[in-house]
This record gives C-alpha cells, structure tokens and sequence, in this order.
C-alpha cells in the first residue's frame, strides 16, 4: 500500500503542498476558514499521519521544548510545569521536564543534554549562580525564558513573584491583628542567594521597618529543612518568643505544621502563622492556614507563550523581566492580640 504524502492531500483538498504544510504548522492567518476544514476534512478521509521527523528536520525544528527545574518539589513548580506542558501541547509542541535537584552540576549537564537534542528552547527554574552556561545560549539567540529565579549577569525573558510584596502582605496581615514579635523562617539563602528566599528575607526587614516594628536578630531564620522543627523550638523557647511565624515558602510552612502537630502547638491559640505558597495542604489543615498565593498556573501560561514567540519569531527580544502580583489567601491560622 502506497504511503500517503502530503502531496497527496493537497490534491484531494485542491490547495498547494505549501498551504497544506501551513495547515500542519497552524499558520491560519491567511487561511480561509473553507480551506481550513476542507483539510481537516481530507486529512481526517485520508487518515494522514505527518511525518514528524521529516517536518522538523524541514523545519530546522523538533517541536520539544526542555523545562529544568531546581526543585520538583515546590508547589510552584509543579503548578507552573502542568501550565507550560497544557499551553505548548495545545500547540503540537511536547515538553522534555528534568529536575537538578538544587544541584548546579545537574543543572549544567541538563543544558547540555536538551540542547544537544535540539529542543527548540529552555524553560528554566535556575538552580543559582550558573552564569556562563546560559550566557553561551543567549549569545546564540537561543530561545531561553528564567523562572521564579534570576541569575547574576545573565538578562533574558524572566517571570517571577513580587516577593518584597509577598512578605509586605503577610506582615501586614500579623500586624492588622496586633502582632509585634514576628519571626520569619526560611531555607537557607544558599552559595548563590537563591532570588525568592533573599528577596523575601530583604522584605521581611522592609516591612518591619515600615510598620514600626524593631527587628531582632533571632527572629530571622535560615536554616535547612531537617533542622526547622529544632528552629520553631528555639524561637518559641527565648525569654521573649514571637507570637507569628512567617514562613518563606511551602516547604517551610509543611514542617512548622509537622512540628506543631507533634509538639502539640495549638495554632493560632500558640503560635499565628501565615504561609507564603498557597500550597493545597494549607486548605485542609484545621485550622486553614493563611497563605499568601503567587498565580504560578497563570505565570507558567505567561511562560509558555514567551516561549512559543521566542521560538516562532527569530528575531531577538528585549529581555524583560515580569513580576506577578501576590495575593493574600484568608485561613483561620493568625489569633487576634488586640
């Protein structure tokens, strides 16, 4: 049985082999809607299958694009990845995910990996401080989009959080209800000063300032995240311990609870605490925890389109850099002291 060709559609349809192909790419822009479904018609008659790889090397493409993410953990990676992968495949683009695990070698290798496969482009969660492998690809006008973290020396398409504002809000919240002795804690800021955790930990000392409040020292944690549960334990040990907890991320706000459940620590009765990450496991502890969200489904869609217009449009872009507004999650975690 004779193998079907894309001329041969053409001829069925009456149209050109180039308008066929426009119609495999989903370039419709000068395309009639007639047209459009006569192929479609024809296509679906004939039961073509488009030869993906002839098409990509045609092309110069190969319709993947490679996401690396520095942690899969996070809930913001993960939100963010089922957005990218949704909106590229809605366009025939499939997505290759690789988690560096924090690990800037891994991180390194990966680049290498996916761009020697040819992906169209990378959509990355940096792990840190890993400038010249990316420095190298955007002298090359490769298409490169930075999530949710910035790399020193290196300017390119990045999406992130307003973090200053995210601390702003929860600080804001604790204080509206009468907090003073607030303590933020965090994982540790990292060789590299990871973006989130020093934009936050610089937000926090904002925001106390802002609202009047001194700041002590011991209230401002940094530490790794099997040593949190004995960080809670000594904050709440000192002659003056804090009466609200911020907690950097999701992380964070996972092993408080842990170790507020374990201890017995009632929240808020105890301890208020408010979250940043509007993790799914805030909303089914009793009591809900307050949260402060960052619209990651809505920042991995921005991501993806970037991409697809990087990819479908060679021409180099002014980098930019998109920060997303927080908004605070109202939970039942934060006990009045008014």
């Amino acid at each position: 049985m004779k193998k079907l060709t894309i001329e041969d559609v053409a001829q069925k349809a009456g149209v050109s082999k180039s308008t066929v192909s426009q119609f495999l790419n989903k370039r419709f822009k000068y395309m009639s809607e007639a047209t459009k479904n006569r192929i479609a018609a024809v296509i679906e008659e004939l039961n073509y299958q488009p030869n993906g790889l002839a098409r990509s090397l045609k092309q110069n493409r190969t319709h993947m694009v490679g996401i690396i993410v520095a942690n899969i953990d996070y809930s913001l990676s993960i939100q963010c990845i089922r957005a990218i992968e949704n909106e590229l495949q809605s366009r025939g683009i499939q997505v290759i995910i690789c988690n560096a695990d924090e690990n800037v070698e891994k991180e390194s290798k990966y680049v290498e990996t996916l761009v020697a496969r040819q992906v169209d482009g990378l959509i990355v969660f940096p792990t840190g401080n890993n400038p010249s492998v990316y420095t190298r690809l955007i002298e090359a006008q490769y298409p490169l989009v930075f999530m949710d973290r910035l790399v020193e020396g290196v300017t390119t398409q990045s999406l992130l959080l307003d973090n200053e504002m995210a601390v702003k809000l929860g600080i804001s919240e604790l204080v509206r209800n009468g907090h003073e002795r607030i303590a933020l804690l965090s994982l540790p800021l990292g060789e590299y000063a990871i973006t989130p955790r020093k934009e936050r930990m610089s937000g926090y000392k904002k925001a106390m300032e802002e609202a009047g409040l001194p700041l002590n020292e011991e209230y401002i944690c940094s530490v790794p995240r099997k040593e949190i549960a004995a960080e809670v334990k000594r904050l709440l040990g000192l002659p003056q311990p804090p009466t609200a907890l911020l907690a950097s991320n999701d992380i964070v706000l996972a092993e408080i609870l842990k170790y507020a459940n374990q201890d017995s620590i009632a929240i808020p009765g105890d301890l208020s605490v408010v979250g940043i990450d509007d993790a799914e496991f805030a909303h089914i502890y009793n009591p809900v925890i307050t949260t402060i969200r960052q619209p990651a489904y809505e920042m991995g869609m921005q991501a993806a389109k970037i991409m697809l217009s990087s990819i479908e449009d060679n021409s180099s872009h002014v980098p930019i850099t998109y920060r997303f507004p927080p908004s605070l999650q109202q939970g039942r975690s934060v006990r009045s002291m008014k």
